[in-house]
């Protein structure tokens, strides 16, 4: 159930900073680059901070 919660936020993260960056602001893209890099150690280290704050909130894995 995390993994695809996971997911869903990042993907909206990425949508939404794409749209901001195409409407509003090109500078939007820093945070589509920073979701990326926060995927990419996520894959290298497999430890995730939104893991952590899901299982807080109580959300099984």
């Amino acid at each position: 159930m995390q993994e695809r919660i996971v997911r869903g936020v990042a993907g909206t993260f990425i949508l939404a900073s794409v749209i901001l960056a195409v409407t509003v602001h090109i500078n939007w893209l820093y945070f589509t680059g920073f979701v990326g890099l926060n995927l990419l150690q996520s894959s290298i280290t497999k430890w995730c901070l939104m893991t952590d704050i899901l299982t807080k909130l109580g959300i099984p894995k």
